[in-house]
């Protein structure tokens, strides 16, 4: 196996749920010791909130952020404990390239907890609840989204835009409410298969994001970022950076920017990896990743088992 590279993929927003890490988790000492950590830095016990809830804590913009990069790190530290292969890329969808950076060891993972709960505080309060939505869009070219996107989009009153390129023919939009709305009648007549409202409440990697990005950028301006010892592919351009004033602008900019996961992935595959392993909650990235390229081999280290077997299978 070591003939073929490997590379690590880690969720976002949307993979949280009540009981996410199986809870046989809590026997490996590499993920007890992350949750202990977590905790400590946000005051909450975090391990309680994963495995008893309530949802409506998880799905706290400001708890889901900091409460999935903890999952993602404890499961990357297992993965450390059990295997000694490394991955040679690495790549994180929106929120999971804050993961990602972590495990490259570019970010503090307590430095990335205390920011990602603020990134997860400034996007809730940069649009008002109510006033901002996202829709998922199923079964049309990314092209007509944008077209149909600039046509109904009128002025600062009036924004919608395609937000998440996730793999071909699925594309998020977000802005404002009754454009969106406005949207997704004109989507569906020009051929879109399904447009669905998603349960989130502020329209994340939109321009009304921009306010969220300038107080994101003032907590950075303090936190340390070093040049990653894995490559990792950014949303924005889905490329990889080495210089830590790039990546603390990447940062910045990934809030009101599209998350090019397409391409991300497109740029895994470029580097020679042919195997993806997704390091966190959920199987998401891997049903994109399908869709993205058929010939790659998948992986999901959410049940214990499954992490055992997938290193022993990636040697």
């Amino acid at each position: 196996m070591a003939d073929h590279s490997i590379a690590f993929i880690f969720p976002g927003q949307g993979s949280q749920q009540v009981g996410m890490l199986a809870a046989a988790y809590q026997q490996f000492p590499a993920v007890q010791q992350t949750f202990a950590e977590a905790s400590e830095v946000l005051g909450y016990d975090m391990w309680s909130l994963v495995q008893t809830g309530p949802q409506e804590a998880l799905n706290l913009t400001e708890t889901t952020q900091p409460v999935l990069l903890a999952s993602s790190v404890a499961l990357w530290r297992a993965w450390c404990s059990a295997s000694e292969r490394r991955p040679d890329i690495l790549a994180g969808h929106s929120l999971g390239e804050f993961s990602a950076l972590v495990c490259a060891q570019a970010l503090d993972f307590a430095d990335a907890l205390k920011l990602v709960r603020k990134r997860g505080e400034f996007m809730q309060t940069a649009v008002p609840v109510g006033q901002g939505s996202m829709a998922a869009i199923i079964g049309l070219e990314d092209s007509d989204i944008n077209r149909i996107c600039e046509q109904v989009t009128r002025g600062d009153d009036a924004v919608v835009s395609a937000v998440n390129f996730n793999s071909p023919g699925q594309v998020v939009i977000a802005g404002h409410k009754a454009a969106v709305e406005e949207a997704i009648v004109a989507l569906k007549a020009a051929g879109a298969k399904r447009a669905m409202p998603l349960p989130v409440s502020a329209p994340f990697h939109t321009v009304l994001m921009k306010p969220a990005g300038e107080r994101l950028a003032e907590v950075l301006a303090s936190i340390t970022i070093a040049s990653p010892q894995i490559p990792v592919v950014h949303n924005v351009h889905a490329a990889t950076e080495t210089d830590p004033e790039k990546i603390r602008q990447l940062l910045v900019e990934q809030i009101y920017s599209p998350v090019r996961w397409t391409g991300c992935i497109q740029a895994i595959v470029e580097s020679g990896a042919q195997h993806l392993v997704e390091c966190g909650p959920g199987k998401v990235l891997s049903g994109l990743n399908r869709r993205i390229d058929k010939t790659l081999q998948s992986y999901s280290l959410e049940e214990p088992d499954a992490l055992t077997a997938t290193a022993e299978e990636l040697k």
